[in-house]
């Protein structure tokens, strides 16, 4: 008796492990086809042994390839057996460290994903990240694309190629100067990344590159400079450049080596002159919560002058005794609301430590529940 391919859907739905998902794959053609597309549509790589193989079948297996939409690889050269010894499985590439047989096998494997919308790679404590030439002969458009790699030609030309990107995070950032390939950040006679919308990086530079010209709406990224001449400057040629984005901002998460109250407000005094009353932003952090009462109301004014906010990250490290009892987060909180009533969510970060605090029909409460480093991206 044959199913409707809605039944076989629904089965393999149900389907809770991968060995599973395999035994269906022999049971019929019909079930082969949706047991695949469960166990190849996204995909999480771990362990050489185990990349090495998925990709082999990649590589070899153009019509599994097309099913795969999610891709993130993790690379650990302090855990780069355990996954392995874990499976059982025997080292196929060098021992000591991802080889270039490795990323090959890599890079042959991503030419054939050609349906491919997300991908991450995140390469933790590797010292060689200057391997994004594995990207290279890739067709696929993505939509999310995590990059732990180095800034270079091959990253800039990949960039160059993707029309429909909205969300991206970049690790490192380069100006290659008289690179042929310079002009994914420099040429806005016909910017690439056009659709860009969310974008997370750990320079500054790279933000001052990549926002102008594309409708960026939220962005997260870190202070260079840490002397405050210098800093100052970096949060001109900063906000100089987001003024140049197609869409107005909506979230802007500024990180600091080290924290100031007196930044913080020099920080959105020049926001407020920077956008001129035309400020869309709901979310801004990390701010310095003064512990001085006057100071917290300088903070309050200033803040006042951003009135779509919804949300802050406020600093309060260097409260003595940290005010991270409900009590006295919420008495903060309904303090901030008297002059900013539109925020209904406040983040404190004490070390780190995040607490938010929402309030809802002018009730605040503790939100235990909620995943505070995503709020710049859903605010």
């Amino acid at each position: 008796m044959e199913f409707s391919q809605e039944v076989y859907h629904l089965i393999v739905k149900h389907v809770g492990t991968r060995s599973d998902l395999l035994s269906l794959c022999v049971v019929s053609k019909r079930f082969q086809k949706e047991a695949e597309r469960a166990l190849y549509n996204t995909l999480q790589l771990r362990g050489k042994t185990r990349t090495v193989s998925i990709c082999d079948v990649l590589s070899y297996t153009p019509r599994l390839a097309f099913l795969v939409e999610a891709l993130s690889i993790f690379v650990d050269s302090g855990n780069e057996h355990q996954d392995d010894e874990a499976s059982g499985g025997s080292e196929t590439c060098s021992e000591s460290s991802y080889s270039d047989e490795f990323w090959s096998k890599v890079a042959a494997a991503l030419r054939q994903t050609v349906k491919m919308r997300f991908f991450s790679v995140y390469l933790e404590r590797v010292e060689d990240t200057s391997l994004s030439w594995i990207l290279d002969g890739c067709t696929f458009q993505l939509h999310t694309f995590h990059s732990d790699f180095e800034w270079d030609s091959h990253l800039e030309t990949f960039l160059d190629s993707q029309i429909v990107l909205r969300d991206l995070y970049v690790a490192d950032y380069r100006n290659l100067g008289s690179s042929d390939t310079s002009h994914v950040a420099m040429d806005n006679t016909r910017p690439s990344l056009p659709a860009l919308s969310v974008l997370e990086c750990t320079f500054c530079e790279a933000a001052v590159a990549l926002v102008p010209g594309r409708p960026v709406l939220r962005l997260k990224t870190c202070f260079s400079k840490t002397k405050a001449e210098e800093k100052r400057a970096e949060l001109r040629e900063l906000l100089a450049n987001l003024r140049h984005s197609q869409k107005p901002l909506r979230a802007l998460d500024l990180a600091d080596e080290s924290y100031r109250s007196n930044f913080t407000l020099e920080l959105i005094t020049s926001i407020d002159r920077t956008f001129s009353g035309r400020c869309e932003l709901r979310y801004l952090g990390t701010l310095v919560f003064p512990v001085d009462a006057k100071e917290r109301v300088d903070f309050y004014s200033r803040l006042m002058r951003l009135p779509r906010l919804r949300c802050v990250e406020l600093e309060v490290t260097e409260w003595d005794p940290p005010p991270m009892t409900s009590a006295a987060l919420r008495a903060l909180t309904y303090e901030l609301r008297i002059y900013c009533p539109r925020i209904d969510r406040v983040v404190y970060v004490h070390d780190f430590d995040r607490v938010v605090m929402k309030v809802v029909d002018s009730i605040c409460t503790l939100d235990s529940e909620a995943v505070a480093e995503n709020f710049w991206r859903e605010i």
